[in-house]
């Protein structure tokens, strides 16, 4: 008998309803039939099949053969092993509670607006310009935030020039599935595509490329993780922000967290908001997901430790060990060791070991195999 194939009617009740689904969007992508949607609504952010002949559960060409969306899933039974092997022919040890690595640094940008309009030192911003202007991606898959800015709606979009970059510049803490811009890349001929994401969606890449997910695997050569604990509802402007400190949204210009909701206002104004008041509006999708430090992707970024302007960076491949590298060569970033600040290699280690408690029994037991490939 042949191995059997594992498609939507495995991974609905094994992922989407039993909360490990991070709302990443993988399988919506990867889908080639395009009968899976998501849901973009606060409290949602997961995806549903868009055929309902055989219920919500239920796919036909998951019968009939096709196994993509259970491949894509970088939450799908041995997701974490398979890719820790692809990645670095290895599994990680229990002391590595960050992940694997090749370098820890602190980095910026040496040009002072990229720095200014990105987040703690516009390391990010600077990588995307960089491998764009240098021709290493042809496009970048970021967040946006919707319309003007004033909604802080953060969603999907494609980053092709300097401008695009500046423009996704900074960080939210609701969701935006980046993935999901794929098909927009794609369709407009980018073969060489960036993504960067929260941990779950950084995942997303190397599960792709283990399970040989077609094109879309093949296409996303660069994959730049955010440093996550969790992103917040869409709610949290309106129950917490205006309802407690009136804070509007289109009052809003600049957010980050540093031990604590940090918001700069327009007019000049500056609020601090304790995370535990903020912990009720924390986001489904983020409850059981395990990896604070986006250990799958090629660079994890994010801004904690001491020094405002400067990105704790984490090097996990060669792929993001060459593209630092030739950075700095060139002088479009500084960096300096990661021991200049050892409280944020401390913090980063104490809330990754947290997080990977949140990873529940059920989820470590249900289904251990590995995914069978297509032959």
């Amino acid at each position: 008998m042949p191995p059997e194939k594992l498609h939507w009617k495995h991974l609905f009740p094994e992922v989407i309803t039993s909360g490990l689904c991070t709302g990443c969007a993988a399988c919506v992508i990867a889908c080639p039939h395009d009968v899976i949607g998501y849901d973009h609504v606060s409290g949602g952010y997961r995806p549903f099949h868009l055929e309902q002949e055989d219920g919500p559960g239920g796919c036909g060409h998951g019968d009939r053969g096709c196994t993509l969306c259970t491949r894509a899933c970088p939450r799908f039974r041995a997701w974490e092993p398979e890719i820790d092997t692809f990645l670095f022919g290895r599994e990680r040890t229990p002391e590595e509670v960050s992940g694997i690595s090749k370098d820890v640094v602190l980095a910026r940008a040496t040009d002072p607006v990229i720095a200014e309009v990105g987040q703690d030192g516009g390391l990010v911003s600077a990588i995307l310009i960089y491998a764009l202007e240098h021709d290493l991606i042809d496009a970048a898959l970021v967040s946006y935030l919707e319309g003007d800015g004033s909604t802080w709606k953060a969603v999907p979009g494609v980053a092709r020039t300097r401008d695009d970059v500046l423009r996704a510049g900074g960080s939210r803490y609701t969701y935006s599935a980046n993935t999901l811009a794929y098909p927009e890349a794609a369709d407009a001929g980018a073969e060489r595509i960036a993504l960067v994401g929260m941990s779950c969606q950084s995942s997303a890449v190397p599960a792709l490329k283990v399970r040989k997910a077609g094109k879309v695997a093949r296409r996303i050569t660069l994959n730049i993780g955010l440093l996550c604990s969790k992103t917040f509802d869409d709610r949290i402007f309106e129950e917490l922000l205006e309802a407690k400190y009136g804070l509007t949204r289109p009052e809003i210009k600049k957010m980050n967290i540093k031990g604590r909701l940090q918001i700069w206002c327009h007019d000049g104004r500056y609020v601090e908001v304790p995370l535990k008041e903020c912990h009720e509006f924390t986001r489904e999708g983020c409850t059981m997901c395990p990896d604070f430090a986006a250990e799958h992707a090629d660079i994890s970024t994010g801004g904690i430790g001491a020094f405002n302007d400067w990105t704790l960076t984490v090097v996990r491949t060669d792929i993001g060990r060459e593209l630092m590298e030739g950075m700095v060569t060139a002088g479009w970033i500084e960096t300096r060791p990661g021991d200049d600040d050892p409280g944020a290699i401390e913090l980063m280690h104490k809330l990754a070991s947290k997080q990977r408690k949140r990873w529940p029994e059920f989820a470590s037991t249900q289904a251990p195999a590995a995914i069978p490939l297509p032959s």
